[in-house]
């Protein structure tokens, strides 16, 4: 006979396995290692109909029919949701699902702290448990570009538009005498983004659009470039900002409330979303004032240890262990 495992189980639903390229996909799988010293973890696309001791599940929208059936199944069971970006400013407001979903949950988690001004009022416990990422040294930056670099999906909600708008704006040569290099990562997730980003690329020589990276590929770009664009529109709280912040690089970010809850209300490299011509401003003092781009990374740097992985894995941990020992029916 098997040896019965002592280990109490949770399984984590999320819309994506570890293994595909998005945020989802990488917190699921870094919250399963995290687990692992407490817990027997399974991931999972949807709930399997184990008789778990828990569930976590990611997404409140994409998952809600795994938390409807966990609930209905074991209405005394602890249930953690994790908010994403989407869930918090598209689908709470607007899917009847999603707010359903957040009903049944003893504990939701959000992954920075201006996402509980968007939240409605909730029985469940709320806590925010901000990613980590492992620090990757700054790498000497070239020296016949002034390198920026974005980082995501092409898709609406990353605002692609708006940085192929700024880039066009961008003279040809910068103030500190070199010409810019923007390098955009991300797989095109509609055809149209590959068009637009195809056409950019012969329009302005100093755009370049690497397509789908890997991450560890991405992270080498992130800290080798003198600043991350990140100009979504919305955000749960993006882990490439994160990853720019562990490697001292600093972050030139549309002031959304995703942004704002990872680097604090009185950062200042913010521009308003949706502002070509004001991230291009953005984009030319920091490259025009030395002062500016030093003064960013001082205020990033200040941010930077809340990011350490053994701040997110003991939060992580408190929450599985508030989780185990809640009521079950």
């Amino acid at each position: 006979m098997a040896a019965v495992s002592p280990f109490p189980r949770i399984e984590i639903v999320t819309p994506s396995l570890p293994g595909c390229s998005n945020g989802n996909a990488h917190t699921a799988g870094r919250w399963a290692r995290f687990l692992a010293p407490l817990a027997q973890v399974r991931l999972a696309t949807a709930w399997s109909g184990e008789p778990v001791q828990a569930l976590i599940a990611l997404h409140a929208w994409r998952s809600a029919p795994s938390i409807e059936r966990f609930h209905a199944a074991h209405p005394g069971r602890p249930l953690a949701i994790v908010l994403t970006g989407t869930d918090l400013y598209r689908d709470i407001p607007r899917e009847a699902g999603a707010r359903q979903a957040l009903r049944r949950a003893s504990h939701v988690v959000v992954l920075q702290e201006e996402a509980r001004r968007s939240l409605p009022p909730l029985q469940a416990e709320v806590r925010v448990i901000e990613q980590s990422a492992t620090r990757v040294l700054r790498q000497d930056q070239a020296q016949r570009h002034f390198d920026f670099v974005a980082v995501g999906h092409l898709r609406d909600e990353k605002d692609p538009q708006v940085l192929l708008d700024a880039v066009g704006l961008l003279p040809g040569t910068l103030a500190n005498g070199l010409p810019p290099r923007v390098l955009h990562m991300g797989a095109a997730l509609q055809p149209h983004w590959q068009r637009a980003a195809e056409d950019a690329m012969r329009a302005m020589p100093h755009y370049h659009w690497l397509g789908g990276v890997a991450p560890l590929a991405a992270r080498r770009w992130i800290a080798r470039a003198r600043a991350l664009v990140h100009m979504s529109r919305m955000e749960g709280g993006a882990h490439v900002v994160i990853e720019a912040v562990r490697s001292g690089v600093p972050v030139l970010a549309s002031r959304i409330d995703g942004n704002v809850g990872l680097l604090g209300r009185g950062y200042d490299g913010y521009f308003p979303p949706g502002h070509a011509q004001a991230l291009a401003r953005l984009m030319q003092r920091f490259a025009a004032e030395p002062a500016f781009a030093i003064h960013l990374a001082a205020q990033c740097a200040l941010r930077e240890p809340r990011f350490a992985p053994a701040v997110e894995r003991a939060a992580v941990q408190a929450l599985a262990r508030d989780l185990l020992t809640s009521k079950i029916s």
